[in-house]
Formats: structure tokens, C-alpha cells, sequence
């Protein structure tokens, strides 16, 4: 969705120079490791010591306006290099869907200013692959990584440019842990919507949904929602009813009439304020993935 050439320049590859802070004896400002990541402060070494504990103010007062929009295009450019890496390492749907549900969850909990976040979402892509049994050596992500932001340079050598970084990757995967108290499984959409597919495709003309992808665009919509925190924010079964519904209308396939509409037969505790809930962030989104190309 988005065009690694279109980043601003804050949101660089992992170990950037902090916004207008220093970098104490680190590397150049980016071929350096993530782990120098602190924004405005020095680096002590881990991850844990990137601008103090979790959660702190940003010096320079309180967010406007602005530096909300900034944060959300941060994180959405963020989670589309999650998605990309995770295509070129072979990961599964479901353990990309964790790393981006990590990721979100953890900035959930601390601020975007402290926190290096190309950093944080290698070591959620790393964590990811071992919550949901798809193990990835740290090796390949660094390299996925570095390649994403370098596309025309080698693999990096086992130097200690790269043992620094790796470093940086597995320090941070435990401070990721303990933000999130070690609650690192979670329920995606992906189960409730396949079997919703299901369900609706035994209801529909059989034509009808041959000449239709509902089911391609239904998981496109599904994917494309983890470039925000709705995954956070709706329950997983209303996310999956929701863009099922989407794709449905966008394509003017129609269900059977009955005493109920098809989406209360599936899910008895949704309701046509969750789906337009659901449907409403969605678009959101999409204006801004329009706003960060």
C-alpha cells in the first residue's frame, strides 16, 4: 500500500538519530543498530533505557493535533514494513497479525517518542514467530530489515554492527514482555472469518459468488486493518463480520431474506452500530494510507 521512498525523514530505518537528541557514541546516523533509539536522550545500552520508563512524557509539552496525525501515519507506515517483511520471510497471516497486534498493544502502553518504532516492530515480528510456532532466526529479520531500507546493499556481515543489532532485537522482545505483562496470545478475525465464508457462501447464488472475489477482498479488508488499532479496539468477530459485509455490498451480492439479517445469524452479539463502527475506522484508515503516500 505504501512506497518505502515515501517515509519522512523521522520515521528512517531502525537506529536513526533520535529527533532532536543526541546519540551517544553509536554508529553513524543510519547504518547505526535500533537499539541507539532513544528521542532526546542518550543511550545507556538496552532498549530499557531509551529515554526513561515507559510511558514518559516527550519534552516540549503536550501532543496537538498534529503530533497525533503524525503518531497515526508513524505507526500506519510502520505496520505496512511489519506486513512487507513478513511476506519476504514466508510468515503466515496469523503471525504477521500478532506482530502487528503487538506492536499496537505496546504503544498502546508507552509513548512513540521514547521508543525507537522500527525497533519495536523487529522484535515483534521476532516474538511473533515464536507465540504463534512459526520460529524466524534473527538473522533473517535483520537482514529483511536492512534490505527494506537499503535496497541495493548486501546482506550485513556478522560485524559488530550486526551484533548490536541483534542485541537491540532481543533486549527489546523482553521489554515488550513486560509491558505487556507476558499476555502475548491473542484472538484474530482470521477463524471467525473463514468460517463465516463459509456459512455465507452455502447461503449465496452459486453463480453469484463464483463471478465475485467477496472472499479475496473480505481477507484484503481483514489484512488492511491491522495498519491501525482496530485490533485493539473491536472484538475480532465483529472485525470479520464487518468486512465481510463490506466486500458483500461492494460487489451487490445479495442474502436470503429472513426474521434476521444473515450478519445476527452468524453473530448474535453484533450489531449494524459495531459493523458501521468497524467499517467507519476502516475508511479512516484508507484516507490515511492516501495521506502518507
Amino acid at each position: 500500500m505504501e512506497d518505502p521512498s515515501s517515509r519522512t525523514a523521522h520515521d528512517g530505518p531502525p537506529g536513526q538519530v533520535a529527533r532532536g537528541g543526541s546519540k551517544s557514541g553509536g554508529p553513524a546516523a543510519h547504518g547505526g543498530p535500533p537499539g541507539q533509539a532513544a528521542r532526546g536522550g542518550s543511550n545507556s545500552g538496552g532498549p530499557a533505557a531509551h529515554g526513561g520508563p515507559p510511558g514518559q512524557a516527550a519534552r516540549g509539552g503536550s501532543d496537538s493535533e498534529t503530533d497525533v496525525t503524525r503518531e497515526i501515519k508513524t505507526h500506519f507506515r510502520v505496520c505496512r514494513f511489519i506486513m512487507e517483511s513478513g511476506v519476504k520471510l514466508g510468515m503466515r497471516s496469523v503471525p504477521v497479525a500478532t506482530a502487528c497486534e503487538l506492536y499496537h498493544r505496546f504503544f498502546e502502553c508507552v509513548s512513540l517518542r521514547v521508543y525507537e518504532p522500527y525497533l519495536v516492530a523487529m522484535s515483534c515480528v521476532y516474538l511473533a514467530g515464536k507465540v504463534e510456532e512459526q520460529h524466524l532466526r534473527t538473522r533473517d529479520i535483520i537482514n529483511v530489515s536492512h534490505r527494506y531500507f537499503h535496497n541495493a546493499s548486501a546482506p550485513l556481515e556478522c560485524d559488530r554492527e550486526f551484533w548490536e543489532l541483534r542485541d537491540s532485537v532481543v533486549q527489546c522482545e523482553l521489554l515488550i514482555l513486560r509491558q505487556l505483562d507476558f499476555h502475548v496470545s491473542f484472538r484474530h478475525p482470521h477463524k471467525y472469518l473463514l468460517h463465516y465464508l463459509m456459512s455465507v457462501k452455502a447461503l449465496v447464488n452459486r453463480h453469484a459468488w463464483t463471478r465475485t472475489p467477496v472472499a479475496e477482498t473480505a481477507w484484503a479488508l481483514l489484512r488492511d486493518c491491522y495498519h491501525g488499532v482496530m485490533c485493539i479496539h473491536h472484538a475480532p468477530q465483529h472485525i470479520a463480520i464487518a468486512t465481510l459485509y463490506l466486500a458483500l455490498n461492494s460487489y451487490g451480492v445479495e442474502m436470503p431474506v429472513g426474521e434476521r439479517e444473515w450478519w445476527q445469524v452468524l453473530c448474535e452479539d453484533v450489531t449494524k452500530e459495531d459493523i458501521n463502527a468497524v467499517i467507519s475506522d476502516l475508511l479512516q484508515l484508507y484516507d490515511m494510507e492516501a495521506k502518507c503516500v
